[in-house]
């Protein structure tokens, strides 16, 4: 599995000077809110949606102040909508560091992701790139619809494969493609390069969904998320669903009994955790995952080689190899 750091490589300049520009736009006259952008520049997470704008960009044409302009806005769209997770979640902890609400409260994290929304908005306006903005807003109409729609699925737990499947079509993979279509467009690409892209984007962000939902499984502790957290906060995702379905109409009600229960004990979650795996949760979740991928892949390869399609196919395996 290639590292970040070389996957990285072909746009390695451009990511510095994004990292300034990123900064800038971010800027205020209010001491709180830099403040506060301060810490949510120094506790950025492997940034893998800007360096997919341009890498996507640099495989159909020349990155330029356009490319620029696209990966900060889904930058900012996708700090907002953290922000605003973390608020919705009761969550204090977002990527090892404490949340913006946890250190600030709800009410001004509310105000910090109303504010990176806003000046996103401003950006595409000020530069006049109506037609990204079109993309990214798109994005975030499908991410709430999908958060809605897993909130409305999740109070009577009868979320079906193909449910879930839209559910993380939505909340996650929306925006992975409207990185690299956003990437394209910026580059003067072709429409029917930009709805290829488009649709290896939702690959990949399928394959990343669903391996982030397997790592709950993981009961050596490598991923640093507690084992079990999705069956401790009801959520369920592929493996469970797919034991479910094959199980009797008794031991369906069982699982939905303890996934009501507002405390489990360490040992009902692990006799779950090892119910999937027996059932073969697991291995059927890994091999949806790798279909995903392998789609992907065929999306990339109709296209001529690259350093830039080269970093691509690199991320799509670092997405199902990764440890964290």
């Amino acid at each position: 599995m290639a590292k970040l750091s070389t996957i990285k490589q072909p746009i390695k300049q451009e990511m510095a000077d994004f990292q300034v520009f990123f900064k800038s736009t971010m800027k205020s006259t209010t001491p709180l809110l830099d403040i506060i952008t301060r810490f949510i520049l120094r506790t950025k997470g492997k940034q893998m949606r800007p360096m997919l704008v341009f890498l996507s960009a640099g495989m159909h044409g020349k990155i330029n102040d356009s490319t620029h302009h696209a990966a900060a806005l889904i930058e900012l769209m996708h700090t907002a909508t953290l922000t605003h997770d973390d608020v919705v979640d009761d969550s204090n902890f977002r990527r090892g560091f404490f949340s913006i609400n946890a250190l600030w409260k709800n009410k001004i994290a509310v105000l910090i992701g109303d504010y990176l929304l806003a000046r996103g908005l401003l950006l595409s306006v000020k530069h006049e790139q109506y037609k990204l903005l079109e993309v990214v807003s798109q994005a975030v109409d499908e991410m709430s619809q999908g958060e809605l729609l897993q909130i409305e699925k999740a109070r009577k737990l009868n979320i079906t494969e193909e449910v879930y499947f839209k559910i993380i079509e939505q909340k996650t993979a929306a925006l992975i493609a409207a990185c690299v279509k956003a990437g394209a467009l910026s580059a003067d690409a072709s429409s029917d390069v930009i709805e290829a892209m488009e649709q290896f984007g939702l690959k990949l962000g399928m394959a990343f969904q669903i391996k982030d939902d397997l790592f709950d499984y993981e009961t050596n502790g490598i991923t640093g998320k507690p084992s079990g957290n999705d069956i401790k906060e009801k959520k369920m995702t592929l493996p469970l669903i797919h034991v479910k379905d094959q199980l009797s109409a008794k031991e369906k009600r069982q699982i939905l009994r303890l996934l009501k229960k507002k405390k489990k004990s360490k040992r009902e979650v692990l006799n779950l955790i090892q119910l999937v795996n027996t059932h073969g949760g697991i291995t059927y979740a890994r091999q949806k995952m790798e279909e995903f991928k392998n789609d992907a892949i065929d999306i990339l390869n109709r296209f001529p080689d690259s350093e830039y399609k080269n970093s691509l196919l690199e991320i799509v395996e670092y997405t199902v190899s990764r440890k964290k």
